[in-house]
């Protein structure tokens, strides 16, 4: 499915910028799971699935390393202001969403703005890839919870592909 706003110039410039291995942990293969994560669950959320796209992206690309790097949010949503206007076009409101995303992924939140809660759910669907099977309870949406979806996004994640 080919996507309007990640262009293959934003994602050159996240590669060329990356300090992880884009084949690790957290590379390219998270984000796009994220990314199919998030656009299934937009569907049935009414997220904002440019948003969706962009968190799934951007969320981790200001890591450090792979172990807990508790300031990369932060980084993520700092990185997300300053490549608005250059590699993608967001009004103010949406780029307030997009960056509190990426700012509070990593802190376990819940209650948050649609869009925001179907960014967090979408990675924390992808938990299999470091054999952690998501719990239904510490997912912010009911599309995210749904049996058949996390059955789905669990072999996705310890498949180690997007698709």
């Amino acid at each position: 499915m080919a996507s309007e706003i990640l262009t293959p110039r934003l994602i050159e410039h996240l590669r060329r910028e990356l300090r992880i291995d884009w084949h690790g942990i957290h590379g390219a293969a998270h984000w796009a799971r994220v990314r199919w994560n998030g656009l299934r669950l937009a569907e049935r959320t009414g997220a904002d699935p440019r948003i969706v796209e962009l968190f799934a992206f951007l969320h981790d690309s200001q890591r450090h390393h792979d172990g807990g790097d508790r300031g990369h949010g932060p980084r993520a949503s700092a990185v997300a202001a300053e490549l608005n206007g250059r590699y993608f076009q967001l009004d103010d409101g949406e780029l307030e969403l997009l960056s509190y995303a990426c700012e509070q992924h990593t802190f376990g939140g819940t209650d948050a703005h649609p869009t925001v809660q179907t960014c967090w759910d979408a990675d924390r669907l992808d938990l299999g890839r470091v054999g952690i099977r998501p719990d239904p309870a510490r997912l912010c949406t009911d599309a995210a919870r749904d049996p058949a979806l996390l059955r789905e996004a669990w072999a996705r994640s310890l498949r180690g592909r997007p698709w």
